[in-house]
């Protein structure tokens, strides 16, 4: 929106043809911010969607990482870089000194207001240790969110018990996340458990036959538990946008 059209929006708004809503309907889709020739930042997606532009940092380099967090601090966004290692999040906090970094979720972020806490507790739960990296990626997106989280570990069907057990701590959760690898039951053995929804994340950890996590993915996206969704292989930060937008 150029300057004329914004002044055209204003007078509309001030002549009483254009509501005070619909001028704000229009311009949260508006704010973005283009770094030449390789990203197009979107600052108006916490208005829109409730939920801040995340970056991928796998793929990009050190310099583009940094040059898009430090214009995501210039607005005031929050700043959630995912897949971020520990040597790149050394390079990138040379030049945004403000960054901070959960070395367990691979997660830099960084946010300058408090968010709005959730309205209830989202719980994380892994059928094996192996799956505690895509759980953490998880965990620290939604604490950056303002959410309160409860982590629950290595709690597999091969000990059934261990998930019976937990079952009370998981019904008074606002939504659950469960991951797993391998055959991939145990989200749907916690669906059939407790009435909240259960938000399945299929991992790559297994042997050959998991292959690369189709294996649990397939299981969990024909499962027969109501409320039960499930996102893609090894996507704790997906998971967790979902469950942050069902916790508001």
């Amino acid at each position: 929106m150029n300057e004329a059209k914004l002044k055209d929006l204003l007078n509309n708004v001030k002549s009483g043809s254009l509501t005070v809503n619909k001028a704000a309907l229009i311009l949260k889709g508006l704010p973005s911010f283009a770094i030449k020739e390789f990203a197009d930042i979107d600052h108006s997606r916490m208005a829109r969607c409730g939920f801040p532009e995340a970056v991928l940092c796998q793929g990009k380099t050190d310099l583009q990482i940094a040059k898009i967090a430090d214009q995501l601090l210039k607005k005031d966004d929050p700043v959630i870089l995912t897949r971020l290692d520990e040597d790149t999040y050394r390079s990138v906090k040379k030049r945004v000194r403000a960054l901070k970094y959960d070395k367990a979720a691979s997660v830099g972020y960084y946010r300058k207001k408090s968010p709005e806490p959730g309205k209830g507790v989202v719980s994380i739960l892994t059928a094996g240790t192996s799956d505690i990296p895509v759980a953490e990626e998880a965990r620290a997106t939604l604490e950056i969110l303002g959410n309160k989280v409860s982590s629950f570990r290595d709690a597999g069907v091969a000990a059934i018990h261990r998930v019976v057990r937990i079952v009370p701590s998981l019904a008074r959760s606002r939504v659950v996340i469960v991951i797993a690898g391998m055959d991939g039951a145990l989200p749907s053995v916690v669906s059939g458990l407790i009435s909240k929804p259960v938000i399945a994340i299929p991992t790559s950890c297994g042997y050959g036959a998991n292959l690369g996590g189709i294996a649990p993915l397939l299981t969990m996206i024909n499962s027969c538990a109501p409320g039960m969704a499930v996102v893609n292989i090894d996507n704790g930060f997906g998971a967790a946008a979902i469950a942050h937008l069902i916790n508001r």
